[in-house]
């Protein structure tokens, strides 16, 4: 895609799409309901048939998204998880798919659980924010899955030595960028092949809406995108249109929000690490401060540091319910990247699917729990932060 002499991401996500509505002039599009097309005779119609295949609302709100990808083609999903399910069934059966060990635990109860059990695929897991170890295991893959920043632990990735590995292997590069978003980093242009989001959380950004997103680069392996694509239709995995029009008015708030949200958090987890010993939190791990390992290729590939802040307090289970159940503002909930702020506790929510024993060796102990920074006013936030973790 010739990205030269294009207009702002802050200026597509309010146009790209949303052109208006040819018959009527009206700036926002209309939303077609209709489950079926009249056909003008055999092999004749006006490009649509039957809305699983096709649908005017969603070519509108995929086109939007591929033009923000800087993507050949994206395609949308009633899920995050239908739409790696639709990823993964693009490989043949027995595939070897090397996956990052940090991984959202609804994905990796996919990959390490129900992929070997269905399809026989020989999953590996690996810290993908190591090179080195990433290399030593990378022969004969077929997929490379990963996430940047990675859920919960936020480890970084480096995108352009994962893509210079799997090309040395032949692998296909998925890179689930849920956590940064499309205003925050854009893995294909690192040479990643496919960019996967959760459209649950920020670019849906508003808690009332579920789907998923695949987002496949030019440059991805030939005949990838018309895959995806037979695959969506063939396996019935279409966001509705009345989501897709949800989808397609919320992303035109994107970069406001995130602009918020992410400059929130960064003077939030500055706020909580220059006085952990006062909160009795023992770690604060965000990419946006330095003593992050993966702070320095965070600066190179994100254009911000995102909007999640993971915590390791002191005290004991006990003490952590007390701050998660004490805020006020921070709802103690699942999800993230919406307008409201959540804090949540990724070993019995999140992550509850991953074996105790993956946990132990990753290090998501009863001590972690996340914060979600939303749109509220920044010293409310804080307010609401210093009040429960003083007293709990």
């Amino acid at each position: 895609m010739n990205t030269k002499n294009r207009t702002s991401l802050a200026t597509r996500v309010i146009h790209a799409g949303h052109e208006p509505d040819p018959a009527t002039g009206a700036v926002v599009p209309p939303l077609y309901t209709a489950t079926t097309y009249v056909q003008d005779g055999i092999g004749k119609n006006r490009g649509y048939d039957y809305s699983r295949s096709g649908n005017p609302t969603r070519q509108r709100v995929e086109s939007c998204l591929a033009d923000l990808e800087n993507a050949e083609a994206a395609f949308v999903f009633p899920s995050g998880l239908s739409a790696a399910s639709t990823m993964l069934a693009t490989l043949k059966p027995g595939a070897k798919i090397v996956a990052h060990e940090d991984l959202y635990g609804g994905v990796y109860r996919l990959l390490a659980q129900v992929g070997p059990s269905m399809a026989g695929y020989d999953v590996e897991l690996v810290d993908f924010s190591d090179a080195e170890a990433l290399s030593a295991v990378a022969q004969g893959a077929d997929l490379m899955w990963f996430e940047t920043p990675s859920n919960p632990l936020l480890k970084i990735v480096d995108l352009q030595a994962v893509a210079q590995i799997a090309r040395d292997v032949g692998a296909v590069t998925v890179c689930d960028s849920t956590f940064a978003s499309p205003c925050g980093q854009l893995p294909l242009d690192h040479g990643i092949d496919v960019v996967m989001h959760s459209a649950t959380k920020f670019l849906g950004g508003h808690s009332d809406l579920l789907g998923g997103v695949l987002s496949v680069s030019e440059r991805a392996p030939e005949g990838l995108v018309g895959r995806v694509g037979y695959l969506q239709n063939a396996l019935g995995a279409v966001m509705s249109p009345s989501d897709c029009a949800l989808l397609l008015r919320s992303l035109r708030t994107l970069a406001l929000r995130v602009e918020r949200q992410t400059s929130s958090a960064a003077s939030l987890a500055k706020t909580l690490s220059e006085n952990a010993n006062v909160y009795g939190i023992s770690q604060v791990v965000y990419p946006g401060l330095e003593a992050h390992p993966g702070h320095a290729i965070a600066a190179q590939q994100m254009t911000n540091f995102g909007a999640l802040i993971s915590l390791r307090l002191e005290g004991g289970l006990d003490r952590v319910e007390r701050v998660l159940t004490s805020t006020c503002l921070f709802h103690f909930a699942v999800s993230l990247g919406s307008v409201e702020s959540l804090i949540q506790h990724p070993a019995s929510l999140t992550h509850a699917a991953v074996t105790e024993e993956h946990r132990e060796k990753i290090s998501i102990g009863d001590d972690l729990i996340r914060l979600s920074v939303g749109c509220e006013d920044l010293d409310d936030l804080a307010a609401d932060l210093d009040a429960a973790l003083r007293t709990a």
